[in-house]
């Protein structure tokens, strides 16, 4: 085994792997016991189970393989397993990203403090340890504000504080969620400390860009439908319908960004709002996007962001242009339902067979119970599609979720009805 062309990744799915193989590269593989699967371990040169999320339970395993077969790179393209990859650049001198940087993507609080400290229009935040310090930072800085936290995806905990008469209720939630996993995130994710940070106004986007030994690319910028109470993400198209002068305020200001953050290789994917104060970062991640936006990366502008985060490491993978250029539209759309339970789940191969059909990701299983949509999680599934362009593959996507996949939600009255498209506002163009 060659050592230069060694990989230790920090947690995968078998997509990852794969990708890693494909492009010649040797797979020593860090997975959680409970993500193991056969694919893994077929393609992989090494496989280790462990919990990677506890670097007290990887430090000595990763020593063992860096001491024989060797590897050249760590990295991970999964949430908790990023940290636990950054120690290990750090621990052998590697390069890419370090741990540093790499926690102030995932915690959002040490983000916004290292923003505080080198951005003079960095957003207000601060943490939230009491009732009380809710009531204060209401009066300093304004309603309404958010709530959130730290370190966890999904939108699970997000609240919005709309004024003093919110305070209990938001604080209840906070100490019902605080230390727990809830019944319906990973097990990989516990919940721990919570934020408060200023409302950011506006229609909210994400931005999937890949640096280059500091070059940014901002390969695509993506269109977010969201839920106008809860921040669960009910939908997402590219190429985002905006003005070329809010294009151009996006790219720079999400260069700008990943520059204070001090990033520098790898994959990024960055949620902001355009608003009255102009783009604005809400926050960011190391990593490849979920909800499937990667396969509308790659079917609008055929660029295959996980194998570039693999390969670059290697230098296996040529740089792209600044402004990769779109050839078509895509688009994700959610399937929701009534609150009830899930009687059956069909269509899903039939949608699969379609050839604008990118991928269908169905969560709901019969029995299972299905509530009002307050984060990610309460999502039925999602659908992803391509079309000639944006606002036409916003419109198939629905037309496939409506049509052709069939879920059937028995309603607390008794009655069966179909999830549907989750509704969303259309938007022609963002502000100018």
């Amino acid at each position: 085994m060659r050592t230069e062309r060694t990989v230790l990744l920090v947690g995968a799915t078998d997509e990852t792997v794969r990708q890693a193989v494909e492009l010649g590269l040797h797979v020593l593989l860090l997975q959680h016991p409970t993500k193991v699967s056969e694919e893994q371990r077929r393609l992989a040169a090494s496989l280790t189970v462990v919990d990677y999320t506890r670097w007290e339970l990887v430090e000595p395993v990763v020593r063992e393989l860096f001491a024989s077969p060797g590897f050249a790179a760590a990295t991970s393209l999964t949430e908790p397993g990023l940290e636990n990859a950054a120690r290990v650049n750090d621990l052998f001198g590697l390069g890419g990203t370090g741990h540093e940087v790499a926690r102030r993507f995932r915690d959002k609080q040490v983000m916004r403090a290292h923003l505080a400290a080198v951005d003079p229009g960095a957003v207000a935040a601060a943490p939230l340890r009491s009732r009380a310090e809710l009531d204060v930072f209401g009066v300093r800085h304004g309603y309404p504000f958010i709530v959130k936290p730290t370190d966890a995806t999904a939108s699970i905990g997000v609240q919005r504080v709309d004024g003093p008469q919110d305070a209990d209720r938001v604080w209840a939630r906070v100490r019902a969620l605080s230390g727990t996993r809830t019944d319906r995130v990973t097990s990989l994710f516990l919940l721990r400390d919570f934020l408060m940070e200023e409302y950011l106004d506006g229609p909210e986007f994400s931005v999937e860009s890949f640096s280059f030994a500091g070059r940014h690319v901002v390969v695509a910028i993506t269109e977010k439908f969201t839920h106008p109470a809860h921040f669960a993400e009910l939908g997402h198209a590219l190429p985002a319908r905006v003005a070329p002068a809010t294009e151009e305020r996006v790219r720079a200001e999400v260069s700008r960004f990943l520059d204070l953050m001090g990033f520098r290789d790898g994959v990024c994917h960055t949620e902001i709002r355009v608003g009255e104060r102009g783009v604005r970062v809400i926050e960011s991640h190391n990593r490849i996007a979920g909800d499937a936006i990667p396969e509308l990366v790659r079917a609008a502008y055929g660029v295959d962001l996980g194998t570039l985060a693999l390969g670059w490491p290697f230098r296996l993978v040529p740089e792209l242009p600044d402004r990769p250029v779109a050839h078509a539209g895509a688009a994700v759309r959610a399937v929701v339902g009534v609150p009830g339970e899930v009687e059956s789940v069909g269509g899903v191969e039939e949608a699969l067979h379609r050839d604008d059909v990118l991928d269908v990701r169905m969560t709901a299983r019969p029995g299972q119970a299905v509530r009002d949509v307050a984060d990610n999680w309460d999502r039925l599934g999602l659908v992803a599609v391509t079309a000639e362009d944006t606002t036409a593959a916003v419109r198939r996507g629905a037309e496939v979720v409506d049509e052709v996949v069939e879920v059937r939600v028995r309603a607390a009255d008794g009655v069966s009805r179909r999830a549907r498209a989750a509704r969303i506002v259309e938007r022609a163009v963002s502000p100018a």
